[in-house]
């Protein structure tokens, strides 16, 4: 046997990477076999050229950490006695900091997203609402929100901010023109328009409202009150989903029908917070799964898969071109999923 072929049969192989997805601090596992050679030190895993941190090393598993500025799509084990083939892994980019989002970021037509600075109960900031445009440069949009919180887009292309700190309802043109829409909405966190253009306003105390074109006001459903805010998205099935973390580690997404009656889609998610649609009807909700945290990917009979690895994840949103936009507690992440997303007014 000549050295080549030595070489060969030590070379790691990877069989799967789980999930295949992340963002910056996530963390991953790979799958495979002479995956570590006990004899010849601590594997090293490649994201491109850019090394990852090592969490747990064996011949058949190894957990690593991703690192942050990662463009390659592909990673490798280097055993020292021998190097993988690439297996293909997605790893999302910061595209803007020094945020505090606390649900999904809001799209618009022309691809621009806005997201907030939301700030602690009470806290005055100078800028509530941020644009980033389609070149990725981030701009001042709304001042003068106190704790900008939920953010949602009509027809029309207004986008509308909820206030957690007044209760209220924010009406904001492309050009940035504030008006208060409504009031009297107790701790309003997040928002979402049905097919017909009606809003629905969670009040995180256990309300969610519906306002009419009217302006008109309803008590909608009663539901169990969170720690931290409801996330609220549409689903093609016109069922309103509702996610909010309460003091359980075993919490449920809930689907709320158009009469207003509660049930439980899944019951199992840890802290569920910012949920979105594709155009499949599959549900993400940034939650853990088994003591995983990321973003958890739900099928419409409710199968539950962890597919995106990462911590402080508060909201998504998807972009163009199979983007993901994922929120975490301080930045934007755009992570290149391939999964088109479906749109949030129809």
């Amino acid at each position: 046997m000549d050295k080549a072929e030595g070489l060969e049969k030590v070379r790691p192989h990877i069989a799967g990477v789980v999930p295949r997805a992340a963002i910056p601090g996530g963390e991953i596992s790979i799958l495979g076999r002479g995956l570590a050679e006990n004899s010849r030190g601590r594997p090293l895993v490649r994201f491109g050229d850019q090394p990852g941190s090592l969490l747990l090393s064996s011949p058949n598993r190894l957990i690593v950490r991703v690192p942050g500025d990662v463009v390659s799509r592909t990673l490798t084990v280097d055993t020292g006695a021998g190097e993988s083939a690439p297996a293909a892994v997605v790893v999302g980019l910061v595209i803007a900091e020094n945020l505090h989002p606390v649900t999904n970021p809001a799209l618009d037509s022309a691809g621009n997203i806005f997201t907030t600075f939301s700030g602690s109960r009470g806290q005055k900031v100078e800028t509530s609402v941020f644009k980033i445009d389609t070149n990725r440069v981030m701009h001042p949009f709304l001042q003068d929100v106190m704790n900008a919180t939920g953010l949602a887009f009509d027809r029309e292309g207004y986008l509308y901010v909820s206030s957690r700190m007044e209760g209220s309802i924010y009406r904001v043109s492309p050009d940035g023109l504030r008006s208060a829409y409504a009031q009297g909405m107790g701790v309003a966190t997040g928002i979402a328009f049905d097919r017909d253009e009606n809003l629905y306003v969670g009040d995180r105390t256990g309300t969610i409202f519906k306002i009419n074109s009217n302006r008109q006001i309803f008590v909608f459903a009663t539901i169990e009150a969170s720690v931290a805010a409801f996330h609220l998205a549409f689903g093609p099935d016109g069922y309103l989903y509702v996610a909010g973390p309460t003091t359980s580690s075993f919490d449920h997404l809930l689907r709320v029908s158009p009469a207003g009656e509660v049930t439980s889609f899944y019951r199992g998610l840890g802290r569920p917070q910012g949920v979105a649609f594709d155009v499949e009807g599959n549900i993400y909700v940034a939650a853990s799964l088994a003591g995983k945290r990321g973003i958890v990917r739900l099928t419409p009979d409710a199968r539950a898969e962890l597919i995106v690895s990462g911590y402080n994840i508060v909201g998504l949103a998807f972009g163009r071109q199979g983007s993901m936009i994922v929120s975490t507690t301080s930045s934007l992440v755009d992570l290149p999923l391939g999964v088109e997303g479906m749109p949030l007014v129809r």
